[in-house]
């Protein structure tokens, strides 16, 4: 069931989406070589401790993965898509990094996630992560109140196609509210003027993933969590908390 925000539960939303922020800047200030992803997560679970905050993802349990998550930070570093668990394999120079993090706060959440390169960047990965920023902007400038969903998924595809990039098939943003995984579900491909409508108060998630490789395909790491590129290319992904009212779509999750 889509549950609409009220304009002052969308005020207590934005201060989980601060938290978010400043977790997601934290992680990209403290990422370089040498530094192991298990390392990053211990950054994010300060900035959730200094906030009095909780974390959505750790011990997350969907029904598709054999344990909970173990963390509070999602890291997925080059061909990983999405769901990367932090390790101990220390990144490297040039390395792409998609740090996706979540909070728990007064009783709302706030999910986010950013790209970035540690150390040298490849320029090919620069155009990627540039396009991912750019088919979230595209969908975030989509979300109005009056249109329908699908015209989210169309800004986002239009944006990832024009370039040649595969989008993963099934994979898109969510509804956010008490919880991190609400309903809707919000396509990251679709046709304008199709799907539900979307209403002032409604308040979701969107995140492109993108492939630079241009297949779709995907599959499962053996840790039933990760999710890598069939074609072995790099990924990006990227997504904000937003919500739409009669002013426009408001970012809950920006510093």
């Amino acid at each position: 069931m889509v549950r609409r925000k009220t304009a002052a539960e969308i005020l207590e939303m934005r201060e989980a989406g601060r938290v978010v922020a400043r977790g997601l800047h934290a992680v990209r200030e403290a990422a370089a070589p040498g530094v192991r992803p298990r390392e990053l997560d211990e950054v994010a679970r300060e900035v959730l401790r200094e906030a009095g905050a909780d974390s959505p993802f750790l011990d997350y349990h969907p029904h598709f993965a054999p344990v909970p998550f173990p963390a509070t930070l999602i890291i997925s570093v080059n061909d990983a898509i999405v769901h990367g668990i932090p390790g101990d394999e220390p990144l490297r120079d040039g390395d792409l990094v998609s740090a996706d993090f979540g909070a728990l706060l007064g009783g709302w959440a706030g999910d986010s996630a950013i790209s970035f390169t540690v150390g040298t960047p490849r320029p090919e990965d620069v155009k990627l992560i540039a396009t991912a920023e750019r088919a979230l902007a595209a969908g975030i400038e989509a979300a109005k109140a009056g249109a329908r969903i699908g015209g989210i998924g169309h800004a986002v595809s239009t944006v990832c196609r024009a370039e040649g990039y595969g989008i993963p098939e099934d994979f898109g943003g969510h509804g956010v509210g008490r919880a991190m995984h609400e309903d809707p579900g919000v396509p990251n491909e679709g046709r304008p003027g199709r799907g539900m409508v979307l209403r002032p108060g409604l308040v979701i998630a969107i995140e492109p993933m993108v492939i630079a490789g241009g297949t779709d395909g995907y599959h499962p790491d053996p840790d039933g969590w990760t999710l890598r590129t069939n074609d072995g290319s790099r990924a990006a992904h990227v997504e904000h908390t937003v919500a739409v009212t009669e002013e426009g779509p408001q970012i809950l999750t920006a510093l």
